[in-house]
């Protein structure tokens, strides 16, 4: 839809739309808090993205403060919150947001269809739509698909696309979940009692990279803002056949020397170990699944456990339970304004694309570059 708003200004546009109303995976999203874009900018806000030119330059062209500028001329006015995530200011709904971009829309003449799946290419590539009665193809100059992703299937991101633009030679990648929980093997004991308690005011560490925030203990394993982001790393791992390994502080404020300050020149017993290092039962009980006997009852082979402790994954969780995907259209297979380089006269935009970023407005700020940098390429700016 920003990607038709752009185009409007010169173009007729019409819009497919495979459902019977549009938007729907953005009302979705805006259920859990909906943060349109994040403060970050810069070097900061590119640091957050798959490391591509192409992402950067997007991103370049209409980053975060584009994306508050466009929404504010839409009547949607936003404000920043304390973690960085950028939001409508309060009482704005999502349903509010669509409506005012569908009224901008539809003020440009831009023209909806409902109900128009693609499902496949004509021999010259053209899109094929089934219209429910019939198949049609629409005669334009130029095609934006904005497909999405295969997560979040009940919205109609189910990735079937991706077998057409395969069936075509055009190079793609399948699709491999991100931002989402991971499996741990738990003691059935540890299972039962500790599943649905949260780890507060925890650093994991997974290969190169450090998040701070809190973990969520569930039955298949653990999920949460500290583990989201670190869905990459574990991917890499999985990808050279390594098991990935989590590493946790839980005592970022504390070094390992200021811990056995503590310890200095007391008698010390695991069942001090709670209020010595403030500690709850949820902190010892997952300690204790990770440490052997001899380190658990050794207050200083302990303070090493509390300040790295390593815990294996298993695998991620399965595409479906997935805030977001990896995988699509490779990006060698896309120009500068991500044109289809066999194919100049097809646009691929959003989630379609082989790039991953972590939660927190970041994913929404992708779709909504990739997007104005493809409309733009449209009109040839």
């Amino acid at each position: 839809m920003i990607a038709a708003d752009r185009a409007a200004d010169k173009c007729e546009v019409h819009i497919f739309e495979k459902g019977k109303t549009v938007g729907r995976k953005f009302l979705v999203a805006g259920k859990g808090g909906f943060n349109l874009t994040n403060r970050a900018t810069g070097a900061e806000l590119l640091a957050h993205y798959t490391k591509h030119p192409l992402i950067r330059r997007a991103l370049e062209k209409f980053g975060t403060e584009e994306t508050r500028r466009y929404f504010a001329d839409l009547g949607i006015p936003t404000f920043i919150g304390s973690s960085g995530r950028v939001f409508p200011e309060r009482g704005i709904k999502p349903v509010q947001v669509l409506q005012a971009l569908k009224k901008r829309l539809r003020a440009k003449g831009v023209v909806f269809h409902l109900r128009h799946e693609f499902v496949g290419f004509t021999e010259d590539m053209r899109p094929r739509l089934n219209g429910g009665d019939i198949t049609i193809t629409p005669e334009a100059d130029a095609y934006v698909f904005a497909l999405g992703g295969a997560s979040w299937s009940v919205t109609g991101s189910t990735g079937d696309w991706l077998a057409h633009f395969a069936e075509k030679s055009i190079p793609v990648l399948p699709f491999a979940p991100s931002n989402c929980g991971v499996n741990v093997d738990w003691s059935p004991a540890f299972r039962e009692k500790y599943a649905g308690q949260p780890l507060k005011n925890v650093a994991v560490t997974c290969r190169d990279k450090t998040v701070k925030g809190e973990v969520m203990i569930s039955e298949y394993g653990l999920e949460g803002n500290a583990i989201y982001p670190l869905s990459p790393q574990i991917r890499e791992s999985l990808r050279r056949g390594e098991t990935p390994i989590l590493h946790f502080d839980f005592k970022t404020q504390n070094s390992e020397n200021q811990l056995l300050t503590k310890i200095s020149g007391k008698k010390i017993t695991p069942k001090n170990y709670g209020y010595l290092f403030n500690l709850n039962k949820s902190h010892l009980a997952f300690l204790k699944q990770f440490t052997t006997k001899e380190d658990y009852l050794s207050p200083q082979k302990f303070i090493v456990k509390i300040k790295k402790l390593p815990v294996p994954v298993r695998d991620l969780r399965p595409i479906e339970e997935a805030i977001s995907v990896v995988g699509g259209i490779d990006l060698s297979a896309v120009t500068e304004d991500f044109a289809l380089r066999a194919h100049p006269h097809l646009y691929v935009i959003g989630e379609m694309l082989n790039w991953d970023a972590p939660t927190g407005g970041f994913l929404l700020q992708g779709c909504f570059s990739t997007a104005v940098r493809g409309a733009e390429g449209i009109l040839g700016e």
